[in-house]
């Protein structure tokens, strides 16, 4: 998966865990967080999946941006 990417998270995650999501911009809708991004490659998406799986975050959507 390449390309601008959207994955929405449960709840709200502070902004000041941006830097712990580098290139993803951290935004809200209604209860839950989306992190909004550029994909550049496979090995970057498990990176934050991984990070999402660490912080014992639950994952509700991966989403291309289609334009």
């Amino acid at each position: 998966m390449k390309g601008k990417t959207q994955i929405k998270i449960k709840g709200h995650l502070d902004k000041k865990w941006e830097e712990w999501f580098v290139g993803m911009e951290i935004s809200y809708e209604g209860d839950d967080t989306i992190l909004t991004g550029e994909i550049k490659d496979e090995a970057f998406i498990h990176g934050i999946l991984n990070l999402i799986r660490d912080l014992n975050l639950k994952l509700i959507s991966v989403n291309p941006i289609l334009v």
